[in-house]
C-alpha cells in the first residue's frame, strides 16, 4: 500500500483494540493498519492488545515512520482492564478523542449445535468488549467536548454469510450494530458520535489462514466491484468516521464490501462461473 501521510487526526487521541500485528509487511490485519494510518494522519495511538509482543510489532512500524503511539496490553472482556485502558490514554496523551472497537473473534456453529461455553466466549469478545470499552471511554470523551467510536461490525451482522454456519459470530456481529445505533442515540447530545463499519471479504491475515485459495477467488468475485478488499479498505473507512470530515455522520453502519450487499446471489452468478 503506497504510505498516505496527512493531518487528518492532528491533535486527536485514539484508542484502538485489537491493534497488534497479525500478518507482516504490507498484508497486516485491519486493527494494525487503522494504528499505523491513524498515527500516520497526526493522532496518537494507545495500542491495546492481549498480545503484547504482537502490539510491539505494530508500535515499531509506527515509530520508525515517526508516529506517536504506546502500547496497552489488555483484555477487552475485563471491565477493570477497559477502565485501565481508557484511564492509560488520558494520562499518557492528556485526553481521548477516539475509540475504535476491533477486537473479534468467530468460529463454526448453529443454534442447533454451537457449544453453550463457545456461544458466550464469542458473544463476550465482540459484543461485550463494545459496551465495556464504551462504558469508560465516553465520559473522557465528553470532559473534552466529545469524540467518535467506530465499531467493527460485518456483513454477516446485515445478511447470512457463508455455507458454513457461525451463529455466535453473526449474533454478535447484528448486535453490535443495534448497540451502536443505540449509543449514537443517547450520547448524540454530548457530541459522541457512534458509528460501525461492515467489512465484507476482506483479504486479512486471519481470513487467508482460515480459507483455500478456491474459497478466496469466490470471495472475489462474489463482490460486483470483483477486486480484492484489504485491511487497508476498511482502515480508511474508519479514518474518515474518526476525523471531523464526519462531524455530521453518527448512528451509520458503512458496509465496506465492494457492493456485495447490493446484489442479490443470482446478479453474481455469471460472475460466479468465470474461468480465470
Amino acid at each position: 500500500m503506497q504510505e498516505q501521510h496527512g493531518r487528518r487526526l492532528d491533535g486527536k487521541v485514539a484508542i484502538v483494540t485489537g491493534a497488534g500485528a497479525t500478518g507482516s509487511g504490507d498484508f497486516v490485519g485491519i486493527g494494525q493498519a487503522t494504528s499505523i494510518l491513524f498515527a500516520r494522519q497526526g493522532a496518537k495511538v494507545l495500542l491495546s492488545d492481549r498480545d503484547q509482543h504482537n502490539a510491539e510489532v505494530t508500535l515499531a512500524t509506527i515509530k520508525e515512520e515517526g508516529g506517536e503511539a504506546s502500547v496497552f496490553v489488555g483484555d477487552v472482556t475485563s471491565n477493570s482492564d477497559c477502565e485501565a485502558m481508557a484511564k492509560a490514554a488520558v494520562e499518557r496523551y492528556g485526553r481521548l478523542d477516539v475509540l475504535i472497537n476491533n477486537v473479534g473473534i468467530t468460529g463454526p456453529g448453529s443454534v442447533t449445535d454451537v457449544a453453550e461455553d463457545f456461544w458466550d466466549t464469542v458473544l463476550d469478545v465482540n459484543l461485550k468488549s463494545v459496551m465495556l470499552t464504551s462504558k469508560h471511554c465516553i465520559p473522557l470523551m465528553i470532559e473534552t467536548g466529545g469524540g467518535s467510536i467506530v465499531n467493527l461490525s460485518s456483513i454477516v451482522g446485515l445478511r447470512a454469510g457463508s455455507g458454513k454456519p457461525s451463529h455466535a459470530y453473526a449474533a454478535s456481529k447484528g448486535g453490535i450494530i443495534g448497540l451502536s445505533n443505540s449509543m449514537a442515540v443517547h450520547y448524540g447530545r454530548d457530541n459522541v458520535r457512534v458509528n460501525c463499519i461492515a467489512p465484507g471479504h476482506v483479504r486479512s491475515p486471519m481470513v487467508a489462514r482460515q480459507s483455500t485459495e478456491e474459497m478466496l477467488e469466490l470471495r472475489r468475485k462474489a463482490g460486483p466491484l470483483g477486486t480484492e478488499g484489504t485491511s487497508w479498505d476498511v482502515a480508511f473507512a474508519a479514518l474518515f468516521l474518526a476525523s471531523d470530515e464526519a462531524r455530521w455522520v453518527s448512528g451509520v453502519t458503512l458496509p465496506v464490501d465492494a457492493g456485495l450487499l447490493a446484489a442479490t446471489p443470482l446478479a453474481m452468478y455469471p460472475y460466479l462461473q468465470e474461468k480465470d
